[in-house]
């Protein structure tokens, strides 16, 4: 970290301010096994089931960016029959055996079709550079994936919902908002990104840090023009981010850690997460059903308050006693599988 800041402030002028900025700005560090993997309460991130098979597939988005991703079928599944199907986002900064399918595999289980994918940028799926962030390709990717399932014959494509994990949840929502084929819609633990780098969580981010974040992403891109080579940052474990511990003990140990994944992004594209605001006219995705489940303990718990209170009817929010953001990634025995079971079998038909 030192090094890659030592190397920003060649030339000095921003050093003071890019450092601020980039400590707050980047949620980020380190790599390797550095934490003691907390494997309590079912942790089982890499769950396989025997009562689902799982097939490799890949489908384009409306771009002809390529995506990748796994598709779950209950055994037994007849192709004569068309099934209610149900679309996993992974976390910000994850890939698809991060958290996201688990839940494919475990809803796969309660006989609906399911459909996990790594986001453009990200594990298997197309995107140069690696890490970049654009929010408006996040969303689409849902889409994308409801056109691919809506496609095959044994899924009813009047029937297909969505779970969004963490910041997929945000992507969902804004996915949902202008997507009528995605009848129902469940968060997990979700964090509105835009919201995230406007203020901060728990309003920890001021005009200051603000400014110098955008200052340095313009500095950046000047960098990458000129050497052809975009700027990485660091990864996504910083230990002033708030919510770091649960992160590291997921993202940096064997309980959660995908080798290939090093979670670093392009600080440049992050301030494209400046213009999302994905809870803007959440309302407007009424009256198809939103649940929302949130951690009691997680600190990013404010996102998803602030989403069911924007949102139109029906709604329902769970909150998980003793539970963090990331406990509810794979943390099998709290996470609400009865519930999450029941709002889809119930939304749809």
């Amino acid at each position: 970290m030192k090094k890659y800041l030592s190397n920003l402030c060649k030339g000095g002028k921003l050093c003071k301010k890019v450092i601020i900025g980039m400590t707050v700005f980047s949620m980020a560090m380190t790599t390797g096994n550095l934490y003691a993997a907390d494997m309590s309460r079912g942790a089982d991130n890499f769950y396989v089931s025997n009562r689902v098979t799982v097939e490799n597939i890949k489908f384009k988005n409306i771009f002809g960016m390529e995506i990748v991703g796994n598709l779950y079928k209950p055994i037994g599944l007849s192709n004569e029959k068309q099934y209610p199907a149900i679309i996993v986002g992974h976390p910000f900064g994850a890939v698809r055996q991060q958290a996201a399918n688990l839940y494919a595999t475990k809803m796969a289980e309660q006989g609906f079709v399911t459909l996990s994918f790594d986001q453009v940028f990200w594990g298997e799926s197309e995107g140069s550079p690696r890490g970049a962030v654009i929010p408006d390709l996040y969303t689409e990717s849902f889409s994308a994936a409801v056109d691919f399932l809506g496609a095959q014959n044994f899924v009813d494509r009047e029937n297909i919902g969505v779970i969004g994990i963490c910041a997929s949840g945000g992507f969902a929502v804004a996915a949902t908002k202008i997507d009528p084929r995605i009848k129902a819609l469940a968060t997990v633990s979700m964090y509105d990104m835009g919201e995230y780098f406007r203020t901060g969580l728990q309003n920890n981010r001021n005009s200051e840090i603000r400014n110098n974040d955008l200052q340095l992403a313009a500095e950046q891109r000047y960098t990458a023009f000129e050497t052809g080579n975009v700027v990485y940052g660091p990864g996504q474990n910083d230990a002033v981010f708030l919510e770091a511990a649960e992160s590291n003990d997921f993202y940096q140990t064997p309980r959660g850690q995908v080798e290939t994944n090093d979670r670093r992004t392009i600080p440049a594209t992050y301030v494209k997460f400046m213009n999302f605001y994905p809870f803007i006219d959440i309302d407007s995705i009424s009256p198809r059903p939103i649940l929302f489940v949130v951690g009691e303990k997680a600190p990013s718990r404010s996102y998803t308050e602030d989403a069911y209170n924007k949102a139109g009817e029906p709604k329902e929010l769970v909150v998980i006693k003793d539970a963090n953001r990331v406990d509810l990634y794979d943390r099998t025995e709290i996470i609400p599988w009865d519930k999450l079971t029941s709002f889809f079998k119930t939304n749809l038909k």
